[in-house]
């Protein structure tokens, strides 16, 4: 009998779902609470797969209800689930100076989404080396500046490390306590300013980061970075200007503020959806306009081979690109003087209609399983699926089935719909044959 040797795709998602398990059992344990008591294994499981897959919704405030055991647990999975467990792996593997094999590089290959096995462990030690950087340098700055002048040393050297590791991996999970996320900073700059760039350099993808950091002109870089870095900027300002003009007069969000913290306030909500999870505004208050708004940026994302989840920003910009070329009667699709496959399009086209069916179940499920308005079970599936962990509320009062459904979302959101699908699916045969062309109407 032959040894069944498992993908990559197979690997990653066993992977996910490992760490998910063990973070569940630990965080179920009475040690993990306050209270010293056990916050029951679906709540652990919840709160595991939200920070395995840097989501940051919470069924408990993480502030005040987790005890320091278990909010240094929830910070490992964040790292863990940030980074990736392959990269976590590959971590220790040095450390040991194990040797990285070839099914091995196969699996950080998949999981970097890179085309070539060359260079691939110098990439992830590149990438692990980066972020612990980046992570250092952000905690210092927001502890000494302003954690350690309100909280002591100690303490005030903990929220600097948890709230920099976390909005790197744009999970979103913060120790302020009491749900208020960053509300009590919404006029601080040094942690806007900090917590925006972790966020966006945490959302961009690590490739796009070294391909820069190389090249140094854009120009120079891969088509990817250029696409990803031109989706990302829009995105900001477009949606900044658009959260200014739906808040502007909103007395319960920026309506009573000054015009520098109006635009601070409108430039977070608009960088935060891109999977993050933080806020500096009461989202409840918003208006209807900014929060379909945020709805939007939410299923959109960040970037491939990053912290960040939803259909990623690279894949809108794909679709947009084929419109242009469907409309202006091109047969390919071409952008910089650059040629995109069709095998590219339909994977395009294969993960947003993915993305749609799961949101769609899920609130579907919601609505019928929990008693909450549409909006509010609309944005709570769509921050579930992208990873945000943005919230109206709802979360610590969801129903059994809902608290599952949205773990599935999260889970299927952070290693990707169509990984799970490839995962599960047989291996791809050659076609011996090809069937007649036949005509099919749409639109």
């Amino acid at each position: 009998m032959t040894k069944r040797v498992l993908s990559p795709v197979q690997t990653i998602v066993l992977g996910f779902a490992g760490v998910i398990l063990l973070g569940a059992i630990l965080l179920s344990l009475p040690i993990a609470s306050n209270n010293l008591k056990s916050v029951g294994f679906l709540n652990a499981l919840f709160t595991s797969t939200s920070a395995v897959c840097v989501t940051g919704l919470s069924v408990v405030d993480t502030g005040t209800y987790w005890s320091l055991f278990g909010k240094i647990v929830i910070l490992l999975l964040i790292q863990i689930g940030g980074l990736g467990f392959m990269s976590m792996a590959t971590l220790f593997a040095m450390l040991i100076g194990k040797k990285i094999s070839l099914r091995e590089r196969l699996v950080i290959q998949e999981a970097l989404n890179e085309y070539n096995l060359s260079g691939l462990v110098r990439l992830t030690r590149h990438i692990l080396f980066g972020t612990l950087l980046i992570e250092f340098i952000a905690a210092f700055i927001m502890a000494v500046f302003v954690f350690i002048p309100e909280h002591g040393l100690i303490k005030g050297s903990w929220y600097g490390i948890f709230h920099s590791i976390s909005a790197f991996c744009n999970a979103g999970f913060d120790i302020v306590g009491n749900g208020r996320s960053l509300t009590p900073y919404v006029d601080n700059i040094i942690i806007n300013i900090v917590i925006m760039s972790l966020i966006i350099l945490g959302g961009i993808g690590f490739t796009v980061i070294l391909d820069f950091l190389n090249k140094k002109s854009f120009k120079k870089l891969f088509l990817h970075s250029k696409i990803v870095i031109i989706m990302t900027s829009f995105l900001i300002l477009s949606s900044f200007f658009l959260f200014f003009i739906l808040e502007y007069n909103n007395p319960k969000t920026i309506g009573e503020f000054s015009l520098f913290n109006k635009l601070l306030a409108s430039l977070f909500q608009a960088v935060t959806p891109r999977t993050a999870g933080f806020n500096t505004l009461d989202l409840a208050s918003l208006t209807d306009g900014s929060k379909f708004l945020t709805i939007i940026l939410m299923f959109i994302g960040g970037s491939p081979a990053s912290t960040a989840g939803g259909i990623k920003t690279s894949t809108l910009a794909v679709l947009i690109l084929t419109i242009f070329a469907l409309i202006k009667g091109r047969e390919d699709v071409s952008v910089f003087k650059r040629r995109i496959s069709y095998k590219v399009v339909n994977k395009a086209l294969a993960v947003v209609g993915i993305g749609l069916s799961i949101v769609i179940i899920v609130t579907m499920v919601l609505l019928i399983s929990d008693n909450f308005t549409f909006l509010d079970i609309f944005f709570e599936s769509v921050s579930a699926f992208g990873t945000v962990g943005l919230s109206l509320g709802i979360t610590p009062a969801l129903s059994i089935i809902g608290k599952i459904f949205i773990i599935l979302s999260m889970f299927a959101g952070r290693v990707g719909a169509l990984t799970i699908l490839l995962a599960l699916a047989s291996k791809e045969k050659k076609a011996l044959f090809r069937y007649p062309v036949d005509k099919v109407v749409v639109g």
